[in-house]
């Protein structure tokens, strides 16, 4: 954690979330084959705006830095996130350019097919000048995502806020959001992103995001390691680890959906943080629900296993719903949710 982290009391917004955000159009008709769904839901989504929401249902008091359109939808997604408290006088409009949109479907409890149009894009138009003009020395922490990293001129901001933030002594954050297609090469992400990495005090990721973040390394640590042989996905895991630890963060929280969560401290320690078992209606949300609660415990000093504990519940219970920004959980939702399965 970083020396120079300061409390609540100095600062005006507990987090600044960067990147993201679109209007999800969810299947109503859950279990149907794409092609057979008849209507959608209209909801918010992208992963830092999520997480904003996320976090401020909870309890914290989040800002957010997206770019919407000068259309409807981005005036959708404002009248959304101005009704939740969520900060958002710092989102420009982008003349020329298209607020984001997700079509999902949702075949539980394995196939979520989802459509991205982010051709023309506001959210990727975000410039340093936004950065600017963003709240960062208002804020306690900084979160970042990996698609913001994708294109420039997003990528060059997204780096700058991250600098900027650490130099002033904040905590940063990264979800790794791997999207493959949102990249011209999938083996860039990981090049950009362990450019980031020393910028980072937590990152947080799924298996195959870390593992996609370390691709490019990963064969030639696999020689260098010649101890293993015939190396398993578990041992590819464990070398990807290591070199996403040794980039920069304090910790790397691995999501890992039923099996719970793992932290992972630059000292070696490892903390697991049991899951809370549910019937899987729907996972898509379900992680940023998670970054979700661990920032909440994580900013309110809860320690590394409670913390993620509480990531565990909010993607568990967000799993169980139909989408993402709209069903966060509230902290009375989650004591209940919580108090139902024994307790923490």
């Amino acid at each position: 954690m970083n020396e120079n982290y300061v409390t609540k009391e100095m600062m005006t917004y507990d987090i600044l979330t960067i990147g993201r955000s679109s209007l999800d159009l969810y299947a109503n008709d859950i279990g149907a084959p794409f092609t057979d769904i008849k209507s959608f839901g209209a909801f918010v989504g992208g992963c830092p705006t999520n997480i904003s929401v996320g976090v401020q249902r909870l309890g914290l008091q989040a800002a957010l830095l997206t770019a919407v359109g000068e259309d409807p939808v981005g005036e959708f997604l404002f009248k959304f996130l101005e009704e939740e408290g969520v900060e958002t006088q710092f989102i420009p409009c982008k003349p020329g350019y298209r607020t984001s949109a997700v079509v999902l479907g949702i075949e539980p409890p394995d196939r979520f097919p989802l459509i991205y149009y982010r051709d023309n894009c506001a959210d990727i138009e975000i410039t340093i000048d936004d950065v600017l003009a963003a709240p960062i020395s208002e804020s306690r922490a900084v979160l970042i995502s990996g698609t913001g990293l994708s294109k420039e001129p997003s990528r060059s901001a997204t780096l700058y806020a991250a600098e900027q933030a650490q130099a002033m002594g904040k905590q940063v954050f990264l979800d790794l959001d791997f999207r493959a297609d949102q990249w011209h090469d999938p083996r860039a992400f990981g090049v950009v992103v362990r450019s980031a990495l020393r910028y980072i005090d937590i990152a947080i990721g799924t298996e195959e995001e870390i593992k996609a973040a370390t691709l490019t390394n990963l064969s030639q640590l696999t020689i260098e390691h010649s101890q293993i042989s015939n190396p398993t996905i578990e041992g590819d895991m464990t070398i990807a680890i290591e070199t996403l630890l040794g980039a920069g963060p304090d910790a790397l929280i691995v999501k890992r959906g039923v099996e719970g969560a793992d932290v992972y401290l630059t000292s070696g320690e490892i903390i697991h943080a049991a899951p809370f078992p549910v019937e899987v209606y729907n996972t898509l949300g379900a992680g940023d629900a998670f970054a979700s609660g661990f920032i909440y415990g994580n900013l309110s000093d809860w320690g590394w296993e409670k913390s993620a504990r509480l990531g565990n519940a909010t993607g568990a219970i967000v799993v169980t719903r139909h989408g993402c920004a709209n069903f966060m959980p509230t902290m009375p939702e989650v004591d209940e949710f919580v108090a139902e399965r024994g307790g923490w």
